[in-house]
């Protein structure tokens, strides 16, 4: 690695966990719980003794933010990958590794949750709107493809911000999903300096950016999410978007569009990629 590059950590986003839920959700629908293991602790307890879990059937998954819910019979489990997390479903599990953490063994194959820094979680609930699921995700922003997600809804929120509009977007509050690799794609899709304060930005310039987003995250589900370091979905199968990323990962090298040399700035604790050419305050 060239002196002075930048380390690349990246946490999974909304593509990828959108894309490790449609990796295993049909296959693990209508299985009954056999055992579970639980290995160390993760970020937050499981809130339930595993026995319990034992009998009861698995329903849909489902997603809000980052966050993926197996619904059961009863109740169910809210599971986040954290900054290093992956979850596999698998016919016949292996033994488990040092880094494996939670196993939900069931009639159709084991749900295993792997993380090595232990940031992420899997945690019982009654419901979604009950215990630690509703303390969790109470305070998401509105899902980047829902119908609500519009230039005005984006305009009326970040009228009230006067933070650069990249950290507006990955805060989790304005929308979910948007982490740092897709942000930064989106706004140069829209032509929007990521420094630009917030509350700055027009009803149009908004409008732009909503649309933009919406296409960076399908472009994303598309190729299977990103992988800069660890993702795999319940299959083990790697994403291939970084690949084309436009700025992403590309500082020093020339803009796809106008051959200026992209440029990386520290923003909030990441590292922002941009186009000082192409994107404007």
């Amino acid at each position: 690695m060239p002196s002075g590059a930048a380390i690349i950590v990246r946490m999974p986003e909304l593509p990828e966990v959108e894309v490790t839920r449609q990796s295993f959700a049909e296959r693990i629908a209508g299985a009954t719980v056999t055992s579970v293991r639980v290995g160390k602790p993760l970020r937050w307890p499981l809130g339930c003794e595993p026995g319990t879990l034992i009998g009861r059937s698995c329903g849909p998954v489902s997603r809000r933010g980052k966050y993926l819910w197996l619904q059961f019979d009863r109740g169910g489990l809210l599971m986040h990958l954290g900054m290093s997390g992956s979850l596999a479903f698998a016919a016949q599990a292996g033994a488990p590794g040092a880094h494996d953490h939670f196993d939900l063994v069931t009639t159709r194959g084991t749900l295993r949750m792997t993380d090595p820094r232990r940031f992420g979680a899997v945690v019982w609930a009654p419901a979604l709107h009950e215990g630690m699921a509703a303390k969790l995700l109470c305070g998401l922003g509105v899902e980047p493809f829902d119908d609500a997600f519009t230039g005005e809804h984006l305009h009326a929120l970040l009228r009230r911000r006067k933070v650069a509009i990249k950290n507006a977007l990955v805060g989790g509050v304005v929308v979910v999903g948007v982490g740092n690799i897709y942000a930064c794609e989106a706004l140069f899709a829209a032509g929007i300096d990521p420094r630009t304060v917030s509350n700055r930005l027009s009803r149009a310039r908004c409008a732009t950016l909503c649309a933009a987003v919406r296409q960076t995250l399908e472009r994303a589900l598309t190729l299977g999410g990103s992988t800069l370091r660890n993702f795999r979905d319940a299959d083990g199968v790697s994403g291939e978007f970084q690949i084309q990323a436009d700025v992403y990962g590309r500082e020093g090298q020339p803009c796809r569009r106008c051959a200026s040399l992209v440029r990386r700035i520290p923003q909030g604790q990441r590292s922002t990629y941009f186009c000082p050419r192409c994107q404007r305050r």
